[in-house]
């Protein structure tokens, strides 16, 4: 199902919570949003958190707000201040630092950020004072666009790759325009296909029945509809969930498949030059094909 995660809380907290009132004995989310942050946090329940990888992997869309002339020691609102200087940009300043930034480039990973050092996240070592060498990531930002200049305040709409951390793309769109800035808020849009339209809050959801909250979950196989679709015959469902490889018509070109048994979704596969080969299968496709081997 698909949360609108409030303020102040972590995705792990909301994640807990949003488990709870499904009654979820397994649950996850598919992209960690910080406390500061609001917005769209698909949550998975069950077998969907074996799908959650093409999520994981989608491209991200958020609403941000920079305040311009003020430096801080984490990029955001939750750091001290820094470093204080004067603001005089104008909206073709901000069109014209927005554009630099458009396409691939890479980007440092802030130090307040949950990338593991040698086991460790890196925002305990700058709790502690240190700091670690961090890798360049290659990230890619498709849109940007200026949604307000206001004062001080600077807000931009961006649809990026993974990984991309608006944060550090908050700070050095600020420090391009020469004042300096740190994000003071964020609202995630979307992920991939999704959007908030169809998301729910905790309010709503905690008003409603367990029969109404039931309406809100979305079939499994939406995480994946980005992939083909392959029908199977039962015998053949029974011999992946074996580990057997089928061999099909190499008219089909190579790639990963949603897979499907009289129009019911039993995984994913992979096809290797006419050869299909078991990824993930629901746990249902095994126990079938093992009742059917002990009769």
């Amino acid at each position: 199902m698909l949360f609108d995660k409030p303020l102040e809380l972590s995705s792990n907290t909301a994640l807990q919570k949003v488990r709870h009132l499904f009654k979820a004995e397994k649950a996850g989310h598919t992209g960690t949003l910080d406390p500061l942050a609001t917005g769209l946090l698909p949550v998975c329940f069950g077998e969907a958190t074996k799908f959650t990888t093409a999520l994981l992997d989608a491209d991200k869309r958020y609403r941000a707000t920079i305040r311009l002339g003020q430096r801080t020691t984490t990029g955001d609102a939750e750091g001290e201040i820094t470093e204080t200087r004067p603001v005089a940009v104008d909206e073709a300043q901000v069109l014209a630092v927005l554009g630099q930034f458009m396409g691939e480039s890479l980007q440092l990973p802030p130090m307040h950020s949950a990338i593991k050092y040698q086991g460790k996240p890196l925002y305990e070592y700058i709790r502690k004072g240190e700091t670690v060498k961090r890798d360049l990531r290659t990230v890619i930002i498709r849109e940007l666009t200026l949604e307000r200049l206001q004062g001080n305040e600077l807000e931009f709409a961006v649809l990026c790759s993974k990984g991309t951390y608006v944060r550090t793309l908050a700070e050095d769109i600020s420090e391009k325009l020469g004042c300096g800035g740190h994000l003071i808020a964020l609202r995630r849009t979307g992920i991939g296909e999704f959007g908030l339209d169809d998301a729910y809050t905790l309010i709503q959801l905690e008003g409603m029945d367990e029969a109404k909250r039931d309406t809100c979950l979305m079939p499994l196989d939406r995480l994946v509809q980005n992939l083909p679709s392959l029908e199977l015959d039962e015998v053949q469902a029974g011999r992946l969930a074996q580990g057997q490889r089928l061999g099909l018509s190499d008219m089909y070109p190579d790639g990963k498949r949603r897979l499907y048994v009289a129009g019911h979704f039993i995984g994913l596969g992979d096809l290797e030059g006419g050869r299909l080969v078991p990824s993930r299968l629901l746990s249902s496709v095994a126990k079938a094909a093992a009742q059917r081997e002990s009769t």
